[in-house]
């Protein structure tokens, strides 16, 4: 099995040294990025070159027949190289995914080996299988699901409409319908599906063994399709809660959060990543969090306010700033995260900040009336200064200040107080 892991925006020559990969290889891989229904949206995952293929801003990984490509986001791990970085910024990136599902992963459950060794499939594979295991033995969630059938005895209460009419030249038989206890639901319907799709990709001994047992445990479910799938259709109550994990686990696996999945035959599989809607998602709950104790409210895709009115009244161009930070019904603060990579001040007056989130960030000023607006990015090395507060400018002609504002992923036991440096008043407590 060839395995290569490489990070977003970065290059894999072709050839048959380990910091290469086969030329048949990058072709089988290359082919499976490209009928990922995320390349068609971000114009490729790939670039495919004559020399060498380039990850571009998407994270993830692609399997195809006897080769796998991990890409991994940039993120800086200060004082470590080799495997010990990379299997930092695999912990970084479960640890961001754990906290936009509300997953909990327990500390030790994967070794620091393991982040080492395995690739971020086979370690979100091994968090799903283990959770599914444990929550099986306690036992599958059953429900009463109405049936109805021709019986020779009564069984729940009568058709009487099917009895009189279709069953009237048969009275041997009766028109029934009555509730009945069954594990075929929904949710393990969903479960089953996901158990069929990672037994086709897993690699490991451990991650198959324990597939085996669970695809044993659910050989009574019936099998659907992923695009059947009928999410709406799962009720989770107090007596099946224990199953939330697992449901977003499976929805992330599946392709319904963050990513889209493609396969499902011997031909490959990918499982990428929108690091843009992540990164928002991450930052938005961790703020919900650090704000918890305060009178401010983060609001996350919300706004929804029109830029423009035609001469019909008609308003057009609706807009949603990513976070806002509001007290009671006024909007305090305008936060757009960026998964983006800013220069130091040295290189560039500018950061390479983009002028048009520059642009976008005046309209959302101007529309919600708020005159605290901040661009977040990831901090990283090259910035050439401390996390946090790295840029704070004067809008010309108001009283606005656009800030510019980073995060170092690689300490998440001091994001929380770094997040909320960035929203509370001057003088507030953040949360620790």
């Amino acid at each position: 099995m060839i395995r290569r892991t490489l990070l977003e925006w970065e290059s894999i020559r072709y050839g048959d040294a380990a910091d290469e990969i086969p030329v048949l290889a990058a072709e089988r891989i290359a082919a499976v990025a490209s009928a990922s229904p995320l390349a068609s949206r971000r114009g490729g995952i790939l670039e495919h070159g004559r020399k060498a293929i380039r990850a571009r801003g998407v994270v993830g990984v692609i399997a195809a027949s006897g080769c796998t490509l991990e890409i991994l986001p940039k993120i800086d791990v200060p004082g470590e190289e080799g495997g010990r970085a990379t299997g930092n910024i695999r912990r970084r990136l479960v640890h961001m995914l754990a906290v936009a599902l509300d997953l909990k992963i327990e500390a030790g459950q994967i070794t620091a080996l393991d982040w080492q060794r395995e690739t971020m499939l086979e370690i979100l594979v091994r968090l799903f299988s283990e959770k599914l295991v444990d929550a099986v033995r306690q036992g599958i969630p059953r429900r009463y699901v109405e049936h109805a059938d021709d019986l020779p005895v009564l069984r729940g209460r009568l058709n009487v409409t099917r009895q009189f009419t279709t069953l009237a030249v048969a009275p041997s038989r009766l028109a029934c319908r009555y509730d009945a206890l069954t594990p075929d639901i929904a949710l393990n319907r969903i479960m089953k599906a996901a158990i069929t799709r990672l037994s086709r990709i897993a690699r490991t001994p451990d991650n198959q063994h324990r597939l085996r047992e669970l695809a044993f445990a659910y050989a009574d479910i019936a099998p659907v399709p992923v695009p059947a799938l009928r999410w709406r259709d799962v009720v989770l109550d107090r007596t099946n809660e224990r199953w939330r994990e697992l449901l977003n686990l499976a929805r992330l696996l599946l392709g319904e959060r963050f990513q889209t999945t493609s396969g499902g035959g011997s031909e490959g599989f990918s499982l990428m990543f929108e690091m843009n809607t992540l990164f928002e998602e991450y930052v938005a709950r961790m703020l919900r969090s650090a704000l918890s104790h305060t009178d401010l409210r983060v609001v996350s895709q919300g706004g929804r306010l029109y830029c423009l009115e035609d001469e019909d009244r008609r308003q057009i161009f609706q807009t949603r700033p990513d976070i806002l930070i509001k007290r009671g019904d006024a909007v305090l603060q305008v936060i757009d995260t960026k998964w983006k990579r800013i220069t130091g001040r040295i290189d560039d007056p500018k950061r390479g900040v983009s002028q048009a989130d520059v642009y976008q960030m005046m309209a959302y000023g101007r529309l919600y009336q708020c005159g605290k607006l901040t661009l977040l990015y990831p901090h990283h090395r090259e910035t050439g200064c401390e996390e946090g507060l790295i840029g704070n400018y004067a809008v010309n002609s108001s009283s606005d200040r656009l800030e510019l504002f980073s995060i170092d992923l690689s300490h998440s036991d001091r994001l929380k107080a770094r997040l909320a440096a960035a929203c509370l008043p001057r003088g507030a407590e953040p949360e620790n």
